[in-house]
């Protein structure tokens, strides 16, 4: 049985980033992590009825390191590619 999770996505000028607030129990390592400090809780409660986090999506890169460490694969980030958005 395949289940599917509802995501908050977001979409800034360098990314497009989603948190599934299903999967995130609220240990903060994404937020420690973040090396532009653009991720903060959020009021959407997570698996365990903890908050969840969200992004500040002007401050956001894309870099993807709170996807790196995010132990729950709660968060998925994708780079919009530079040389399509030049076209």
């Amino acid at each position: 049985m395949t289940e599917t999770y509802q995501g908050i996505t977001v979409e800034g000028k360098k990314g497009i980033w989603t948190v599934f607030p299903e999967l995130c129990k609220g240990c903060g390592l994404c937020i420690a992590k973040c090396p532009k400090k653009c991720m903060s809780w959020s009021d959407y409660l997570g698996v365990y009825g903890t908050p969840s986090v969200r992004i500040d999506e002007e401050k956001c890169t894309a870099c993807g390191i709170c996807q790196q460490f995010c132990p729950d694969c709660a968060i998925a980030v994708v780079r919009k590619d530079k040389k399509r958005e030049d076209n």
